[in-house]
């Protein structure tokens, strides 16, 4: 056994002697290796510390203060990905990672982690919805805190923004819905108490008047109450302190016109009140009595707004002093005049189909020559322009005299009688064969339907004496009429023109009849309004959303008017009509059905409505209107006019003219 393991020995000892160099080599590899990596670590967390220690610097330099360096190290460590605050908590990692270049590791350890757990408490408390500053005045904020607080104020910003753009909204849609009914109210009512009024706008003004009023409505209630409890010495010298503080008051309206002695009768009032206070009151009764008072007034104030729209229904329907003695003056002269003199010039145009016609119905002579004056006043080719006036008997001598006097320029005129038109009877006519039956005539002239203010204002309105003349019916017989014309233009007697109005014969109506300035920009102005949609032959043939279209200023071409028999339409419906259950009484309504279909719309500036009703009408579209129209009860020849859309008319009158002078008739 020593022999081989010496044998083996000897055997291997030249090969070891052989490898010694390869060994070595070997060795010397494995050794680079070891170094290369230990070389690398040491690389990797010198590298580390530094960076952290130049984070540390960094922070100091930028804020100073201790708790923001501990942020921005963490904020820094986390962005590079290998260091994180969460790894403190886990790991309990020596805090000399983070102290390179310090001397106390201890100290700094200590600290950074009383450093970490004030950010812990910090992170948590800002989690906390209800945290405030504004609740918590000394406690500082964190970065985080500052963030979310002013996202919330931000959203709070903009949440308040939206709802008061969602008020805004609200308030505008209010304002325009009261402006839409208030355009649906045919008249204005005169003298209306409203609160809006400049002189309701201070809370101060008239307060005196005010107390005083405020006494006299608690002196009844108490003068009641004294009555009911039979209290005979209070009631005696409240009614009596009643009497003296209503003749204080008197119809005096400021406070400036007070006599001296109110504010005595004020102070005797307020005693007698306060030992009637003490005596009587009792909270139900007084409310009782308030609301019945209360109650009371309101019936009376309905009373008061029926009786001012009767009044003012019934004002619209007279004719002045003025406009009816110039009417019976020009009607004397004009019978005086030799037959020779009663002729006008160029009657030659009247049936000349290219000139421009125009036909005018009306029973008032002033508003006739307002029409005439300002549409002649604009005409570029006043001599090609043709008046065609028809008038009723009554007034057939005065329209013939004033024009006789005040001819229109080199523009042509000529008046006639409605009733020598024989063709217009009531053999043809439906409304003047309504108007000859005993429910007509009961409905217009018995006195047996309502007469009080009360019931009478809303009926007042369909018992229009217009509705009794053929001069507002017209309008459906124009072909018979004028039966050598191609196109007209009709014309109310409550318009005012101010342009040249000759573009009106140039525009294509696309085949339809009639040419008008629709009205339906309100919802009230469809033909809702204007028909009975419960009546099965109106819902069946027409529908309710259909625009509405003005009379007042229309082109009709009267060939296409012949070709779909307007008039034959016009009849059928108005027949159908009699017992008044497909419309009220008027030509508006029988209009829309007549042309339904059958009008084309014109640019609106060509006819703006509503003087005679609508007080906020922008001033700009009157003045650059064609055609301005007074339609409503408050016409410019009326003492209820407005002021401010009077001149628009009254610029047209010669004021200084023997007849309006003799007449003291003033606009």
């Amino acid at each position: 056994m020593a022999m081989k393991r010496r044998g083996l020995f000897s055997a291997a000892a030249p090969t070891s002697k052989a490898n010694a160099s390869s060994s070595s080599c070997l060795s010397t590899f494995l050794l680079a290796i070891f170094s290369l990596l230990v070389f690398v670590l040491l690389f990797f967390f010198v590298g580390n510390g530094l960076r952290l220690s130049a984070s540390s610097e960094w922070s100091e330099r930028s804020s100073g203060s201790v708790g923001q360096d501990i942020d921005v190290i963490v904020t820094n460590v986390k962005n590079s990905g290998q260091l994180s605050l969460d790894s403190f908590k886990r790991n309990n990692v020596s805090a000399s990672w983070t102290v390179v270049g310090q001397e106390n590791v201890n100290d700094t350890s200590l600290e950074v982690k009383q450093k970490v757990k004030n950010f812990k408490q910090d992170r948590l408390k800002s989690k906390k919805d209800s945290f405030s500053v504004d609740d918590h005045p000394g406690v500082p904020e964190s970065p985080t805190v500052q963030i979310r607080r002013r996202l919330r104020e931000n959203r709070r910003e903009k949440r308040a923004a939206d709802l008061t753009k969602q008020d805004d909204e609200a308030i505008m849609k209010l304002e325009n819905g009261a402006i839409q009914r208030s355009k649906s109210v045919d008249s204005a009512v005169l003298g209306k108490y409203n609160i809006w009024r400049k002189e309701h706008e201070n809370d101060n003004t008239d307060s005196t008047i005010r107390l005083i009023r405020d006494q006299i409505i608690m002196a009844r209630v108490y003068i009641s109450l004294a009555k009911m409890k039979n209290k005979l010495d209070l009631l005696q010298e409240l009614q009596s302190q009643l009497k003296e503080t209503q003749r204080a008051l008197g119809d005096v309206t400021a406070d400036a016109d007070l006599p001296k002695s109110a504010q005595e009768k004020i102070k005797a009032m307020g005693q007698v009140l306060s030992k009637a206070k003490e005596q009587l009151y009792d909270c139900k009764l007084v409310t009782g009595k308030l609301r019945a008072m209360l109650q009371s007034a309101e019936e009376q104030v309905r009373g008061l707004k029926k009786q001012s729209t009767f009044l003012s229904q019934l004002a619209a329907k007279t004719i002045p002093n003025g406009i009816h003695c110039l009417a019976m003056k020009l009607t004397i002269d004009y019978y005086l005049l030799p037959l020779e003199k009663r002729k006008f010039p160029k009657q030659q145009n009247l049936e000349n189909p290219s000139l421009y016609h125009y036909a005018l119905f009306s029973d008032n002579v002033l508003a006739a020559s307002v029409v005439v004056n300002s549409t002649i006043m604009h005409a570029k080719e006043p001599e090609k322009h043709v008046f065609h006036l028809v008038t009723d008997k009554l007034n057939f001598g005065a329209m013939n005299m004033w024009f006789l006097l005040n001819p229109p320029g080199k523009a042509t005129i000529h008046v006639e009688n409605v009733d020598e038109f024989k063709w217009l009877n009531s053999s043809y006519c439906p409304v003047l064969r309504q108007l000859e039956t005993a429910a007509m005539k009961a409905y217009y002239f018995k006195a047996d339907h309502p007469t009080t203010f009360s019931s009478g204002a809303s009926s007042l309105k369909y018992r229009n004496p217009k509705y009794l003349s053929m001069l507002n019916h017209l309008r459906f017989y124009l072909p018979q009429i004028y039966p050598k014309l191609d196109k007209i233009l009709f014309l109310d007697d409550d318009i005012v023109v101010q342009k040249d109005l000759t573009p009106l014969w140039l525009v294509d109506l696309h085949g339809k009849v009639n040419g008008a300035v629709e009205t339906c920009g309100e919802s009230f102005h469809r033909f809702d309004k204007y028909l009975n949609f419960s009546n099965p032959h109106i819902s069946r043939n027409f529908d309710p959303s259909a625009c509405g279209w003005a009379y007042g200023m229309n082109i009709f071409d009267l060939k296409e008017w012949k070709k779909r028999d307007i008039t034959g339409i016009y009849h059928k419906w108005q027949n159908m009509n009699e017992d008044r259950t497909l419309w009220k009484l008027g030509t508006l309504p029988p209009g829309l059905i007549t042309f339904y279909g059958l009008t084309h719309p014109l640019a609106k500036s060509w006819h703006v409505l509503g003087l005679g009703y609508n007080p906020s009408i922008n001033k700009t579209d009157i003045e650059k209107a064609a055609v301005i129209h007074y339609n409503g009860n408050m016409k410019p020849w009326l003492e209820i006019a407005m002021t401010k859309y009077r001149p628009y008319w009254t610029k047209y009158i010669k004021h200084d003219h023997p007849y309006l002078r003799s007449c003291n008739l003033r606009v």
